[in-house]
């Protein structure tokens, strides 16, 4: 076979693929913006298109339906806040309880800087699909994963239950927080969430 052919044919499957992925991406972030604006139930695969600028083959190109883009969105929006607290964690030092906070502030921070993901990741997501509940259900075992890597000592296991606990008290103070309109300070939730987070480390 000429090799020169060959080179030439797989750049092109790689190019092929990466234009894909591409509009997969922008039609992700198109999403995340439309979802977080009107919410999941009142937005349309014509509407993710137009604000990706992409018409509608495009959409199926890459997902069979719009509960599989939601949870992207989802997956993608919830990875990038655990990343947020992971780091944030590692900064603070080894003391659990200034990482606990340092976590919380990021996340906290994170949620008031980006209100349109705040409301994808919390309002009207649950009860969508069945596939769309496991991906919450994943999400929050991961997060309880990450909580026990950044405050856990070497052999340390927590209360699964008592994680979730704290895990579904942080996201209800957000979600008062979010209705509230962000009415108190980072540093004020920040406080209040950590009184839960204490707990875990007594």
């Amino acid at each position: 076979m000429n090799t020169a052919t060959s080179v030439k044919r797989r750049y092109r499957g790689s190019s092929t693929e990466e234009r894909r992925a591409l509009r997969r991406q922008q039609l992700i972030d198109a999403a995340t913006q439309i979802y977080g604006e009107f919410g999941y139930r009142h937005s349309g695969v014509k509407q993710v298109c137009d604000a990706a600028g992409l018409t509608q083959r495009y959409f199926y190109e890459s997902f069979g339906h719009s509960d599989e883009l939601l949870i992207a969105c989802y997956e993608q929006a919830a990875r990038k806040v655990r990343e947020l607290n992971m780091a944030a964690a590692q900064a603070a030092g080894e003391d659990r309880m200034e990482r606990s906070r340092a976590m919380l502030h990021a996340y906290f921070s994170y949620l008031r800087d980006n209100p349109k993901l705040a409301r994808l990741l919390f309002v009207d997501i649950r009860g969508i699909s069945p596939a769309v509940d496991e991906a919450i259900d994943q999400a929050l075992k991961a997060s309880s994963e990450d909580m026990t890597r950044a405050l856990a000592h070497p052999g340390e296991h927590f209360d699964e239950m008592l994680q979730a606990g704290i895990l579904g008290g942080v996201i209800h103070i957000a979600l008062h927080w979010m209705a509230s309109g962000y009415a108190h300070s980072v540093e004020t939730v920040t406080e209040t969430a950590l009184k839960l987070g204490a707990s875990l480390l007594e």
